[in-house]
């Protein structure tokens, strides 16, 4: 569609989809060359080279210990805040809130077990990995269902949060071990299959749940539905929530036209101390801007050991592990075709191939890790990865130091909730939301068609009016109708100028072009077909076809093709037939249904490019035709079907089998069977063997017609003209010979007497051929033969 699919070469590296291209862009401009160079030079003599090369070449000298942290800490300063953001995506049930220091840390270690897997399994020395956006909301999803499923039945908030965190990481690990399978046995073509312009419905509602659920946590209040928006008009809450709509408006301006990749983790430096700078100067303590709702509430320090003791197996409700399993569902389609995406992305931006199979199954084995320890979801993070690749240092050290700055923050007991600004945690979401919002609502319309960008849109709003799933659902089923729709329009016919490969005599090639292929009454047609038929286009194409042969349907003929065509939309049962039908109309308005042409008498229809036939078109296109053409005389072949086409006009008795087929056309060509009437097809492998038979049958039966006299005199006249002879009749020999192939003897005794009527003239270079007020025909037999010299 085409929606929204990728590409075997895509997959691999190789090239670039539309979709792959918005991947790319996101998050940031394009870099320039002097931009590209590493943040901090590796030596004194500016070494600026960046090859791209692995930890290796790199690790020799060019980089140091100081480099790595330096790297390491821009990374863990972009990470850190999202991550915490992402926690209160996940858990934004009333209920989670009075654990959210000890579930954010949960969040955190789950990012540390991912870079883990990429540090031990990833063929990229710089891959950057954490829990990422594409499963935040089926994540959000399942643990709303399981706190509203607890505690409708009288369950306590433990009871809640235990479940939680024993199913999502379930989900988490099922996904890996899917993912691990999908990329062992090369089947993410599986994934294509969610229509593009779908995924992006999904990843824009994204944007939007993170732009909301930045500004609750900037306010302190849940917000889930349209109506919280209402809690702006309080003009506390606009306050607390102006700074973080501001910042996220700055880091999203940042993060797409700057182009050093430092200015954007500086900012994010600048913007928490710009606050702290404020309450300094004007004397307001922190607890002051606490009470004010500036900062975060003080809870009592978050152990490593109260993380255990969070989690009783006794209290899950393990029952509900049904009731998540569509959401689940849902969740491993998204994100593995949102980790398709940042693989490839990251293989244009180096400039190198990557095995998207053997990336995506170290995706699945972080993920399976990540379940098994109590995580959640992730995958690679492009910018950062790229933000990693494009310093040059490419080092597997950068990874291990983020590892060790995600378990500084676990072991530590002091909560960053309680001490940074929540506009500026609230801004990081923000900044996701908007970024994801611009990409998947405004640049997407420039790089897909209009009905797809329409399934997008159609997508997001049911999301949000009916649910996560539903709204995937009704988003797929809208694609679905718009492809066939499509379809539909892309059916077309037409005729083309076609003859076979067959060496005639000049006699025979004389016939063909007299009556075969005469311009204005050919009596061999060749109708070219492209795209699939199928119930919803079978009635357009008949029609087309009809008109374009000259067959005037009867009122009879329509009346039967609607009553044997059920699917079928005929002229007889449309608005227009029921007025002309209807007995308030006069007869005299009755009009033909199609203009009136010159019949031929073989028509061929070129299937080669028909790559499917439903049985409906089967039957109320092509058999009907067949019966119109058998009561006009008209012999209609097809060719160049493929098997399944073959299969499908065969088994509807829309052409005969194979042996009665032979049988029918060596008959005809040994004249025992000059019937033309049929009415059924007669297939043939290519065109240019239907048109050689109907070529074949076309010079029987005009031969056929002609005395032996007139063919010699005929041939012995041609002869002439072909070698050159002096003969002073041979345009005369033309119009008895041929003209009156296929009249009357009295009509014939006409045409003895035309000699009177016309005379021929030889003409030399710069000789007059017309002058004005002149009035005749002047026909130029043999054109090629005139020539001019000095």
């Amino acid at each position: 569609m085409v929606y929204g699919t990728i590409d075997k070469e895509d997959e691999e590296g190789g090239g670039g989809t539309t979709t792959t291209n918005i991947r790319q862009q996101r998050g940031r401009a394009p870099a320039q060359s002097p931009d590209q160079m590493p943040l901090i030079w590796a030596d004194e003599s500016g070494d600026k080279q960046r090859d791209g090369k692995n930890s290796e070449d790199n690790e020799g000298g060019h980089y140091n210990v100081f480099h790595y942290l330096v790297y390491a800490l821009i990374n863990v300063i972009i990470a850190v805040p999202g991550l915490y953001g992402y926690a209160s995506v996940i858990f934004n049930h009333p209920t989670f809130q009075p654990h959210m220091a000890k579930l954010s840390k949960f969040v955190v270690f789950s990012s540390l077990i991912h870079q883990l897997g990429f540090v031990l399994f990833s063929g990229l020395d710089f891959a950057i990995g954490t829990v990422q956006d594409a499963g935040l909301i089926f994540l959000s999803a399942m643990s709303n269902d399981i706190a509203e499923s607890i505690l409708s039945e009288g369950g306590t908030v433990d009871e809640v949060v235990s479940t939680t965190l024993v199913i999502l990481p379930l989900g988490t690990a099922a996904l890996g071990l899917v993912l691990i399978l999908l990329g062992k046995f090369r089947l993410l073509d599986i994934v294509s299959y969610l229509p593009m312009p779908v995924i992006g419905g999904y990843l824009a509602f994204i944007g939007y749940f993170c732009l909301e659920a930045g500004v609750a946590l900037c306010i302190g209040k849940p917000m889930s539905t349209l109506a919280d928006w209402s809690y702006l008009l309080d003009p506390k809450s606009l306050l607390l929530a102006t700074p973080g709509l501001l910042s996220a408006g700055i880091l999203t301006i940042i993060s797409r036209k700057a182009t050093n990749d430092a200015i954007l983790p500086i900012t994010m430096v600048i913007i928490p101390a710009i606050f702290y700078a404020v309450l300094l100067i004007f004397g307001i303590t922190l607890d002051d801007a606490r009470d004010s709702g500036w900062v975060g509430e003080e809870v009592p320090p978050v152990p490593v050991q109260d993380l255990i003791d969070l989690v009783d197996l006794k209290l899950v409700h393990w029952g509900l592990v049904r009731k998540c399993v569509g959401t689940w569902v849902g969740m491993v389609f998204v994100v593995s075709f949102a980790s398709c995406l940042d693989i490839a992305a990251v293989s244009i931006d180096m400039g190198e191939a990557l095995d998207t199979n053997k990336e995506m199954v170290t995706v699945g084995t972080c993920n399976l890790m990540s379940g098994f320890c109590f995580g959640f979801t992730g995958s690679y993070i492009f910018s950062q990865t790229i933000f990693t690749y494009r310093t040059g240092c490419h080092s597997r050290y950068i990874g291990m130091f983020i590892m060790a700055a995600y378990l500084a923050v676990c072991v530590s007991t002091i909560n960053i909730l309680q001490i940074a600004p929540l506009f500026f945690l609230g801004a990081t979401l923000i900044f996701i939301g908007y970024d994801l919002l611009w990409e998947w609502l405004i640049d997407i319309r420039v790089k897909i068609f209009f009905m797809e960008y329409m399934i997008l849109l159609v997508t997001f709003v049911a999301i949000q009016i009916v649910g996560m799933d539903f709204g995937i659902v009704i988003g797929i089923v809208v694609a679905l109708i718009e492809h066939v729709a499509s379809t539909t329009r892309v059916s077309s016919m037409g005729r083309v100028l076609k003859r076979s490969r067959a060496v005639w005599s000049n006699d025979d090639w004389v016939v063909l072009q007299t009556h075969g292929y005469n311009v204005d009454d050919p009596k061999i047609v060749t109708l070219e077909l492209k795209g699939p038929v199928f119930f919803g286009s079978s009635q357009k194409l008949l029609q087309e076809i009809t008109d374009e042969i000259g067959l005037s349907i009867s009122e009879e003929e329509i009346k039967k093709i609607a009553i044997g065509t059920p699917h079928a939309s005929t002229p007889h049962s449309s608005l227009r037939a029921r007025r002309v039908n209807s007995p308030r109309t006069p007869k005299k308005s009755v009009k033909l249904i199609s203009k009136r042409r010159i019949r031929p008498q073989f028509v061929i229809m070129d299937f080669t490019q028909m790559h499917n036939l439903d049985a409906s078109a089967a039957t109320s296109c092509f058999l009907q035709l067949a019966k119109l053409c058998e009561k006009r005389g008209i012999l209609l072949c097809a060719c160049g079907a493929i098997p399944r086409v073959e299969w499908m006009l065969r088994s509807h008795d829309v052409a005969y089998d194979y042996d009665t087929e032979i049988s029918i056309k060596n008959d005809m060509l040994s004249n025992q069977n000059n019937n033309l009437r049929h009415g059924k097809l007669i297939l043939f492998l290519t065109v240019f063997e239907a048109l050689e038979f109907s070529e074949r049958l076309l010079i029987q039966k005009v031969t056929s017609k002609m005395p032996s006299e007139r063919l010699s005199n005929l041939q012995r006249g041609l002869s002439d003209v072909s070698t050159g002879s002096p003969h002073h009749h041979q345009l005369t020999y033309i119009f008895l010979n041929v003209l009156r192939g296929d009249l009357s003897e009295e009509e014939e005794g006409v045409v003895d007497t035309i000699q009177s009527y016309y005379e021929e003239s030889e003409y030399r270079c710069g000789d007059y051929i017309f002058q004005k007020k002149y009035t005749s025909i002047i026909i130029l037999h043999r054109i090629e033969r005139f020539s001019c010299s000095s």
